[in-house]
C-alpha cells in the first residue's frame, strides 16, 4: 500500500481554521496563480504577496515558473511565464486575498502547446458580433484516496444504475459534502455557475457552468475545475475527470457543451441551428480529435454507442435524442429558437479547444 492511500495524510482542518483566521496587515494580499500544466487537463498554482489590492489582473505582475517540472519545458532551459488574464475572489483564503487564472508562454514568448486560451481569445474575438453563448455542463466521479470510487462497496460494486440519477439517500448519493462547498465556492467568487445533480452512475456528479459569452466560458469552467479540486482536497477524497473511470455496464463522464449564437436564440433561430448542425456534421473528425486532451483516444472509451452516448464513429442528430452527437431540447424544436447540445465533448475535454472549435466550425 503506497503512502499516499493511507489517512495519516490527513491533516487537522480545525486547527486550520485558527491560523485561518489571524488577520493579514493592510494592503497585502495573497494571490494563487493558477495554470494548466503540460498534460492539457491538470491544473497547478503558486502563490505570491502582493503589497496592493488589486482590482483587475493586468496589475498583477508577469511571474514563473519551473515548466521542467509541469512536461512544459526542459531543465537547460526550464523558465515558463504566467500571464495573469482572469482574476476571481479567493474562496478559500477570503479577505481581499485573489486567484487569477493564467496564460502560460516559453522563454522565446510564444504560448505553450498547452495554452489554448491564447487562440480561442482570437476567434472570440473575430466573432464576436455573433455573441456565441456557451453552458458546459461538467460530469465527475468522486473517488477515496485509493482510486475507488467513492461511497462503492471495497469488494464488489453497488446495486446497477437506476436510482443514482438526481438521487436522495445515503443509499443513493455518495458525496454531497463536496458538490454543496463546490458551489459555494463558485458563487462567491463569481464563477457563472449554474446547477449541480448527482449523475446517473453513483459517486458521480455534474455542475453545469453559463450562460458565458466567448472567452469567458473557458476562464470560468477551467477555474470551477480548480475550486473542485481544491474543495474535494479539503475533504481527502479525488475529483476524477476521466471520461470512463469504470469498465463495464456503468455510465461514462462526459462535459456536453450548449451553444447558441445570437440568430439562433432569436425568434426563427431554428433555421441557423439547422445550418449549424449541417457544418459540423461535415467536422465530426476534427472535432472528435479536439474533444479530448488525447486527439479522441480518452473519448474512444465513452463514446461507444451506448450509456447515452453517441458512436465516436459517426455523426447524428435529433430532437431530444440523448444517443445523438447533437441533440435539439424539445423545447427549442418546439419554440423554434433558441441552442444545441453538443454531447461529444469528453468529461477532460479543454473547453478553450471545445468552444473554440465550434465556433470556427459555424461562424468563421
Amino acid at each position: 500500500m503506497s503512502p499516499l492511500s493511507t489517512s495519516s495524510a490527513a491533516t487537522n482542518k480545525t486547527m486550520l481554521d485558527r491560523y485561518m483566521r489571524l488577520p493579514t496587515p493592510e494592503n497585502k494580499c495573497q494571490v494563487m496563480y493558477v495554470w494548466i500544466d503540460g498534460t492539457g487537463e491538470g491544473l497547478r498554482s503558486k502563490t505570491r504577496t502582493i503589497d496592493f489590492i488589486p482590482k483587475n489582473p493586468a496589475e498583477l505582475p508577469i511571474w514563473n515558473f519551473d515548466g521542467s517540472s509541469t512536461g512544459q519545458a526542459e531543465g537547460s532551459n526550464s523558465d515558463v511565464y504566467l500571464y495573469p488574464v482572469t482574476m476571481y475572489p479567493d474562496p478559500f483564503r477570503l479577505g481581499n486575498n485573489k486567484i487569477v487564472m493564467c496564460e502560460t508562454y516559453k522563454h522565446n514568448k510564444l504560448p505553450t502547446d498547452t495554452n489554448r486560451r491564447k487562440s480561442c481569445l482570437e476567434v472570440m474575438t473575430q466573432a464576436k458580433n455573433f455573441h456565441p453563448w456557451f453552458g458546459m455542463e461538467q460530469e465527475y466521479t468522486l473517488l477515496d484516496i485509493d482510486n475507488h470510487p467513492f461511497g462503492w462497496p471495497k469488494n464488489g460494486y453497488p446495486g446497477p444504475q437506476g436510482p443514482y440519477y438526481c438521487g436522495v439517500g445515503a443509499n443513493k448519493v455518495f458525496g454531497r459534502d463536496v458538490v454543496e462547498c463546490h458551489y459555494r465556492t463558485c458563487l462567491y467568487s463569481g464563477i457563472k455557475i449554474s446547477g449541480s445533480n448527482a449523475e446517473v452512475m453513483p459517486a458521480q456528479w455534474e455542475f453545469q457552468v453559463g450562460p458565458c459569452e466567448g472567452i469567458e466560458m473557458g476562464d470560468d469552467l477551467w477555474m470551477a475545475r480548480y475550486f473542485l479540486h481544491r474543495v474535494a482536497e479539503d475533504f481527502n477524497v479525488v475529483a476524477s475527470l476521466d471520461p470512463k473511470p469504470i469498465t463495464g455496464d456503468w455510465n461514462g463522464a462526459g462535459m456536453h457543451c450548449n451553444y447558441s449564437t445570437e440568430k439562433m436564440r432569436q425568434p426563427g433561430g431554428m433555421k441557423y441551428i439547422e445550418d449549424a448542425i449541417e457544418k459540423l456534421s461535415g467536422a465530426h473528425v476534427a472535432h472528435i480529435r479536439a474533444y479530448d486532451p488525447h486527439d479522441g483516444k480518452d473519448n474512444a472509451r465513452r463514446l461507444t454507442g451506448s450509456h447515452e452516448t453517441s458512436s465516436i464513429h459517426d455523426f447524428s442528430a435529433g430532437v431530444a435524442n440523448r444517443g445523438a452527437s447533437i441533440r435539439i431540447p424539445r423545447n427549442c424544436s418546439e419554440d423554434g429558437f433558441g441552442y444545441l447540445e453538443d454531447r461529444r465533448p469528453s468529461s477532460n475535454a479543454d473547453p478553450y479547444m471545445v468552444s473554440e472549435i465550434i465556433v470556427r466550425t459555424t461562424c468563421l
